[in-house]
């Protein structure tokens, strides 16, 4: 089973992917996978796990990297105290007072003196390099302490060894004030660092802030208020103006407005009224409704997207998993090239070996990985968090950066590019809608619906139903065997059909004790929405519609696309089949919605479900759209590639940045001091450049 553990101001990069890879090391462990955003470790624990030690063992392995870490069960409300800021850097600040105190008594009480005749003495030669060891031993005090006790806990190479090596370094060939220097901006760089990854999670949260705290559930007559997960099926819940929906239901009383803009991205208000089914996490704008509960808060739309969101990171996208492998040899090499650069020294210019020991410090500097393995999680999430927020559900970052590399889209016909919603056309006679209706009763399948709703007339007792998917439907009628299906369907049980002079529409055939009885035609309309999207893909993609309709319905809706390829009268396992063939090596998407799509949203590399799916479809599916609008795969691809274009920004620009600095260290044209931006200020820059995927607007609209 998966829990999810909090781990409160874990920030160190490195430390991450040590807490990932020991935690999945663990013997009732299969996996984990740390949510950088929510600062949440998805732990995949076997059956046979002690709750209790394992919380314990793996708040020793954080403990082990990092301080003033919290970690509990997610469940487990953990009051969590703000830290300090002057108790947290006392020995900082009091190094930074201490070194501006000896670089003022041997820097500016001379200029003093110049100007006023004075004649102040300071400090001498020895008292400065004594003070200026006391004052760096004091800004270092934090990382030696970690080094410490990473060091008792076997974790010695990490980017607090790199720091102090670097500084100790410089300072041992009398670079104090560049060492010291390099310090002070080190820590500076670190809270900013901090502060910029705790702005950039608000950021993200905020996109998809749909938690609900409470219920006012009716109880004899009075309004209770209860956590939502006390709530059961079939309860009452009162929601005022200006509240959200806390579980899904049906409206039994009352009238209003409906915001759905947090959960679809539609800005547009819904009107609903009692028999309204409404989904949990839209906000009541107009009066006050009662909702009889259809669904407990843990099986809602709501709590299943917060969990999708939250979980998103559990499956990474390749460049993810490549940053996270890249990092590991990275650091190795850098402090390998530093190494060589002193032993060159050694062997070719003994002289000045303290410029190459500096110049090896330098590289020690900027070899911290940190902004690549900071941004390119972050933008990911950004970009999962910025789709949600406009009702587009990505299972992980993987199929987000999956869904740039489609080249084939294969769509459904109805209910995806239709609306799904059958209308009784015309019938052969009364008998064959009595029929027909008495046994399509027992079927959830849209034209089923439209024809048992269409139907006043008395229906017939059916026995012994039996239903085959994308043929029809079987029963006996005073123990005649009764048939309503499709044409294929009908000859199968060799009774023939003769449908050329039919109009277009998608039909039902009804047979009774082998007798061909007559039909009934079924009309769906195209989605307005799905004409332009369609067009517009078939400009970029192979597009091609799969549909178990009939081929003269099935023409007459690719005509209305445009002419796109098709493929009728398809059984789910021959359009499974079909997708199969159509897809050769490129990558590929489906869109469907019902129970026989599952397959092939399942077998497609990206299978995308409209929120009016069934929960089967939704189940395997890798996107949900939530609100049946076909334009919206549009824009997840958008959002995407431009999550994609930002990602590689910030590895492009940090890698530059870092081999340029890395030369001009190695030729000897670099300042310690400046080498800190190749790390934390590179770091800053990239995790803002990820936040731009939430504020740029030019993909929302096309």
């Amino acid at each position: 089973m998966v829990r999810k553990i909090v781990m409160e101001n874990l920030t160190c990069s490195n430390c991450i992917a040590k807490v990932e890879r020991r935690t999945s090391r663990l013997t009732y462990v299969n996996s984990a996978s740390f949510n950088y955003a929510n600062q949440i470790l998805l732990v995949d624990f076997k059956d046979d796990y002690d709750e209790d030690k394992a919380l314990k063992e793996i708040k020793g392995i954080v403990d082990v990297l990092e301080d003033n870490i919290i970690t509990h069960y997610y469940e487990n409300k953990v009051e969590v105290k703000k830290t300090n800021f002057f108790l947290e850097y006392r020995f900082v600040l009091f190094g930074m007072l201490l070194i501006l105190y000896t670089f003022s008594a041997f820097r500016i009480v001379p200029v003093i003196n110049n100007i006023f005749g004075t004649s102040f003495s300071p400090l001498n030669d020895l008292s400065k390099t004594i003070l200026y060891w006391i004052g760096y031993v004091f800004l270092i005090s934090k990382l030696l302490i970690l080094q410490v006790k990473g060091i008792k806990n076997f974790n010695i190479f990490n980017e607090n060894t790199l720091m102090i090596i670097a500084t100790f370094a410089a300072m041992l060939i009398g670079k104090y004030e560049e060492s010291i220097a390099v310090v002070i901006l080190y820590s500076f760089g670190e809270y900013l660092q901090n502060r910029a990854v705790q702005k950039s999670k608000i950021e993200v949260s905020a996109l998809v802030d749909l938690k609900v705290e409470y219920a006012n559930v009716l109880v004899d007559g009075k309004v209770v208020i209860k956590d939502p997960m006390q709530v059961k099926v079939g309860d009452i819940v009162v929601v005022k103006n200006g509240e959200r929906i806390p579980m899904d239901g049906k409206i039994v009383m009352g009238s209003t407005s409906l915001n759905t803009a947090e959960l679809t991205g539609e800005s547009k208000l819904r009107t609903v009224h009692v028999g309204s089914e409404v989904l949990s996490g839209n906000i009541n704008v107009g009066d006050v409704i009662n909702i009889q509960v259809t669904q407990e808060y843990q099986n809602s739309t709501l709590a299943k997207i917060i969990d999708l969101i939250e979980n998103a990171t559990n499956k990474k996208s390749k460049r993810e998993l490549f940053i996270t492998k890249f990092a590991k040899v990275y650091t190795p090499i850098v402090v390998g090239l530093a190494g060589l650069l002193i032993v060159y020294g050694l062997i070719f210019d003994i002289q000045a070996i303290d410029d190459y020991i500096y110049r090896a410090a330098i590289f020690l500097v900027i070899s911290c990985p940190c902004s690549l393995v900071l941004s390119v999680p972050l933008s990911y999430y950004a970009g999962i968090g910025t789709a949600a927020k406009n009702g587009i559900l990505f299972k992980g970052s993987t199929f987000l950066h999956a869904i740039t590399e489609v080249e084939t889209i294969a769509l459904d016909k109805t209910g995806t590019l239709t609306y799904g919603d059958f209308f009784v056309k015309e019938y052969s006679n009364m008998e064959t809608l009595m029929l027909a209706a008495s046994i399509e009763k027992f079927s959830n399948h849209p034209i089923a619906k439209a024809i048992v709703e269409y139907n006043n007339l008395p229906t017939y007792k059916v026995t012994n139903v039996k239903e085959i998917p994308g043929y029809g439907i079987s029963g006996e009628v005073e123990g005649k065997v009764l048939l309503a299906g499709s044409k294929k369907f009908l000859a199968n049980n060799n009774i023939e059909v003769d449908s050329e002079k039919l109009p277009i529409g998608s039909y039902t055939f009804v047979a009774l004790n082998n007798e061909y009885i007559g039909h009934i035609i079924v009309k769906d309309e195209l989605k307005e929405t799905s004409m332009q999207t369609v067009r517009d893909f078939t400009k970029e993609y192979d597009t091609v519609m799969l549909t178990g309709d009939n081929e003269n319905s099935a023409r007459d809706i690719a005509l209305q696309l445009g002419g796109i390829e098709y493929y009728s009268e398809l059984l789910p396992e021959e359009k499974l089949a079909k997708f199969n063939d159509i897809r050769t090596n490129s990558v590929s998407l489906y869109v469907g919605d019902g129970i026989n799509d599952a397959p092939l949203l399942k077998n497609a590399d990206i299978g995308v479900s409209l929120g009016s799916a069934t929960d089967l479809a939704i189940e395997v599916s890798d996107v949900i759209i939530i609100n049946n609008d076909i334009r919206l795969l549009d824009k997840a691809i958008r959002i995407a590639k431009k999550t994609r274009r930002l990602s590689a920004e910030n590895i492009v620009f940090s890698l530059t940045v870092k081999i340029i600095f890395l030369v001009m260290s190695a030729l000897g044209l670099m300042w310690m001091w400046l080498s800190i931006f190749a790390d934390v200020g590179v770091a800053i820059l990239c995790v803002l450049n990820a936040l731009r995927v939430i504020y740029q607007k030019k993909y929302l609209v096309k």
